[in-house]
C-alpha cells in the first residue's frame, strides 16, 4: 500500500507505507500521548486553584490579586476543557469513518489548550510573586515566564518547522 497523494505536510509520506486511515490512527495515538502528558498537570493546577479561596490568607488579597486569581482560574478551566474536548469529539464521531476530522479537531484543541495553559502559568506566577515579593516582582517574573513559554512552545518549534521545510526544498546533489 502506498501513501496517498496530498501529503505535502508529512515528511514521511514517501517513506511510510500506510493508508490515510492508518496515518489518521497513528496521528490520533500521538495526539493522545501529548494529551496524557499535559492533561494531568492541568487538572492538578486547576484543582489547586479551586482550593485557594478556602485558605485563610485568601481574604487578604487585594483587588488586583483577586482579579488575577479569577482570570487564572477561569483560564485553567478553559484549558482543561480544550484538553478534554477531543473525548467528546471522539464519542460523536465514533465509528463514523471520520478519524481524519477527529485528528484535525483534536490538534486544534491541543494548540488552543497549550496557548491557554501558557496564560495560566503566567497568571499563577504573577499571583504568587505579587503576594510574596510584590507587584513589580510579580509582573517581571510573569513576563519572563510568558516569554519562556512563547520561545519554547512556539518560536523554537516554528524554527524547527522552517528548517524541515528548507531541508525538503533544498536541491539535491548535482551529478
Amino acid at each position: 500500500m502506498s501513501a496517498p497523494a496530498g501529503d505535502d505536510d508529512d515528511p514521511y509520506a514517501g517513506l511510510r507505507r500506510e493508508t490515510a486511515a492508518e496515518r489518521s490512527d497513528r496521528n490520533w495515538v500521538e495526539l493522545l500521548q501529548e494529551f496524557r502528558v499535559v492533561q494531568t498537570g492541568v487538572q492538578l493546577l486547576t484543582g489547586f486553584l479551586l482550593t485557594l479561596p478556602f485558605q485563610a490568607r485568601f481574604a487578604t488579597l487585594d483587588g488586583f490579586q483577586r482579579a488575577v486569581y479569577l482570570t487564572t482560574l477561569l483560564l485553567a478551566v478553559v484549558a482543561l476543557t480544550f484538553f478534554v474536548a477531543p473525548v467528546g469529539y471522539h464519542r460523536a464521531l465514533f465509528q463514523r469513518r471520520s478519524k481524519a476530522r477527529l485528528v484535525t479537531s483534536a490538534a486544534r484543541f491541543a494548540r488552543a489548550g497549550l496557548a491557554t495553559v501558557a496564560l495560566v502559568f503566567t497568571g499563577g506566577v504573577l499571583l504568587v510573586l505579587d503576594v510574596v515579593a510584590g507587584r513589580v516582582a510579580g509582573l517581571v517574573a510573569a513576563s519572563g515566564v510568558l516569554l519562556l513559554v512563547v520561545v519554547c512552545w512556539y518560536l523554537l518549534p516554528q524554527r524547527a518547522v522552517r528548517a524541515v521545510h528548507a531541508e525538503r526544498d533544498a536541491p539535491g546533489p548535482v551529478d
